[in-house]
């Protein structure tokens, strides 16, 4: 996915019927299956407290849906490949900027 014009916000509902809008980060495939990392739309940037939501990707009579990760350890596992991508994407970005000046 290009992040030329920004990244893709969604809005999933939960099981209690609230709508969550959600921008889209990244995805990456581990074990032959696919998870999407998320944030908050309405997140303030300058939190520290990263809101990271992240979704396994099923396929349902050839519709893509969403669903949450029953195993925390996994969830944790997946957490931290996510943080370690989108970190080294901003480091590239920050070293593109100052090659560029």
């Amino acid at each position: 996915m290009s992040s030329d014009f920004g990244n893709d916000i969604i809005t999933i509902s939960d099981e209690d019927g609230n709508d969550h809008v959600l921008e889209h980060l990244d995805t990456i495939e581990v074990d032959d299956a696919f998870y999407m990392a998320f944030l908050p739309a309405e997140m303030d940037e300058d939190d520290d407290d990263y809101g990271l939501v992240i979704l396994k990707v099923l396929e349902e009579n050839g519709e893509e849906l969403l669903t949450s990760i029953d195993d925390a350890a996994f969830e944790e596992e997946l957490y931290g490949l996510f943080i370690e991508r989108l970190f080294d994407d901003e480091e590239d970005e920050e070293d593109d900027a100052e090659e560029e000046e």
